[in-house]
């Protein structure tokens, strides 16, 4: 794994200045199945997906909506913990989804987990109202998020959890105005009840954490 992790630290800088990075955004073809391939292995993008998923706290029944789930590193974090509820994976690529589908085989197989391709602004999901959400590193990537978030409110049961999880990159951003960023678009959106945490990676990655209104709040 070291030496994997050397590799890619070698590696991304220079996919990046040639064009790569448009690959994390919208993956397709051969050159998505590789940013989706790095995604599901770079060892700092699996603790930020398993640490969101943790930061959650779902339960053995929970239902829990990803939006953006990439190649399903997260999906297989909240399947574990929802061992007998149901984990709906969402992303616009199927090239990703695919990789996905075969992270999560078993739980797919036992109808734990499902996943659908589909972009954020079209979402239409006929499922029971859902406990928890989480998008990482995604949000920035929607058009309208406060109105996506809106929608996304209306999918989750009043008191429901929303986990919105960013790593800045930039060399001006900070994880301090990532959160100020994200807390702004959940208020907006009438969720309520904000918490942040941060886990210390390079770049450091911020969750801005949140709730629906409960009825008669």
């Amino acid at each position: 794994m070291e030496i994997e992790e050397k590799v890619l630290g070698r590696f991304l800088p220079w996919w990046a200045r040639h064009g790569g990075l448009a690959q994390f955004h919208r993956p397709a073809g051969a050159a998505g199945y590789l940013a989706g391939w790095i995604m599901g292995r770079r060892s700092s993008n699996v603790a930020r997906n398993r640490w969101a998923a943790e930061l959650l706290d779902v339960r053995p029944a929970g239902r829990v909506l990803e939006l953006g789930c990439g190649p399903g590193v997260a999906v297989a974090a909240l399947a574990a913990r929802a061992s007998r509820g149901l984990v709906v994976g969402v992303d616009h690529s199927p090239v990703v989804l695919s990789q996905a589908r075969r992270r999560n085989r078993a739980a797919v197989r036992a109808g734990r987990v499902r996943l659908v391709c589909s972009p954020v602004e079209n979402l239409s999901l006929d499922e029971e109202a859902f406990d928890a959400a989480l998008a990482v590193n995604t949000v920035g990537m929607w058009p309208e998020p406060a109105a996506r978030l809106r929608e996304l409110g209306r999918l989750l049961r009043p008191g429901g959890r929303i986990a919105l999880v960013s790593q800045p990159r930039c060399p001006s951003a900070t994880a301090a105005a990532a959160a100020e960023e994200l807390t702004g678009l959940l208020a907006e959106a009438g969720f309520e009840d904000f918490r942040t945490g941060t886990l210390d990676l390079d770049p450091p990655v911020v969750c801005v954490l949140a709730h629906v209104a409960k009825l008669g709040s």
